[in-house]
């Protein structure tokens, strides 16, 4: 996985500047600023995942997670600082160098652009991203323990995670779509594959081979049978009672509810799939975002507030490459 997360990093490049106030996410907020901003991340992309698929559905998650603790604001790539356990926690990596020349492309953005291209570049739909994003200057480890659902949770908890998003049950049906990608590591199925019910017993079977009750820990499944191309086979394996996490096959039980009947639909619908994907990434990115405003890019490679104070007071000024990573959380269990 070591080597999966350094590639990871090859994508991801920040500058940091003033940029003008918005008073709304725009889906053209780079076009005069820095018409390269997207082609080069869209670039980048494609050949890294070209070269490791499993790439793709690590920046969606990232994505995901960003989102879903205190809104799309970058966070989720902060260092610790003496004031600040943040959300991230491993080593930085490589980086490629931006081409804004004076400008910033947030890493919020970024995320969101870079989730939406590996989607593209696994085979899935484009959808539209709006930017305008402003990165956060601050992080909150407490925030990821209460804000993204463990893959031990019950329906009722992952509808309730995603209310408290202003997301609905047909957007937990679908962007939990997003795990038509990616694999999962033991730690988080075990329980799944030697205590739930609701599990087919070949299905299970075959998992506990490279999961024992026990030890590797680190041993990984994937999540459809399909893992690197972003289709439905996710939805029909829940069908199939194959879903690989216990909070994946909570979605579909069989009793006739609204996430078993979307469930069944998209498992026969792909261009529905993509549609109503594109729109709840769309709902998801729009999370409490930090609008565009005066200050600096605080994700920024691991400098701290203190550290970039003398060149937030610049008008225009650089910051080294952000940089991607695995968070070691529970809660963080599908960034594969």
């Amino acid at each position: 996985m070591a080597s999966l997360l350094k590639s990871s990093m090859i994508f991801l490049a920040v500058l940091a500047v003033i940029l003008p106030a918005r008073a709304q996410l725009d889906p053209n907020y780079y076009d005069y600023i820095c018409p390269q901003a997207l082609p080069t991340v869209r670039r980048i992309v494609e050949q890294s995942v070209a070269n490791e698929p499993r790439l793709g559905a690590s920046l969606l998650r990232l994505h995901f997670h960003d989102c879903f603790v205190n809104g799309c604001d970058g966070s989720i790539l902060l260092d610790d600082t003496s004031n600040l356990v943040g959300e991230k926690t491993a080593p930085p990596n490589r980086t490629v160098d931006s081409a804004c020349k004076d400008y910033v492309v947030s890493c919020a953005d970024i995320l969101a652009v870079a989730a939406r291209d590996s989607v593209v570049a696994l085979g899935g739909r484009s959808y539209e991203v709006l930017l305008g994003r402003r990165d956060s200057r601050t992080a909150s480890l407490n925030d990821v323990r209460n804000s993204l659902p463990p893959p031990s949770s019950n329906i009722a908890d992952l509808e309730e995670k995603f209310r408290a998003q202003g997301l609905s049950t047909k957007d937990l049906v679908v962007l939990s779509g997003a795990h038509t990608i990616g694999q999962a590591a033991c730690r988080s199925f075990r329980d799944r594959i030697y205590n739930d019910s609701d599990i087919d017993a070949g299905f299970a079977s075959s998992l506990r081979e490279r999961c024992p009750s026990s030890g590797n820990d680190d041993n990984l499944a994937p999540l459809d049978p399909t893992a690197n191309r972003f289709d439905v086979a996710y939805y029909s394996e829940l069908s199939h009672r194959k879903g690989l996490l216990h909070s994946d096959q909570q979605l579909f039980q069989g009793d006739d509810s609204e996430s078993d009947n979307l469930v069944k639909h998209y498992s026969t619908n792909l261009g529905s799939f993509w549609d109503d994907f594109g729109v709840s990434m769309i709902r998801m990115g729009n999370i409490r975002p930090a609008q565009a405003i005066r200050g600096r890019s605080a994700a920024d490679a691991g400098l701290s507030t203190e550290e970039t104070a003398p060149i937030r007071r610049q008008s225009v000024h650089r910051l080294p490459p952000a940089k991607i990573f695995n968070v070691e959380s529970p809660h963080h269990y599908f960034i594969q």
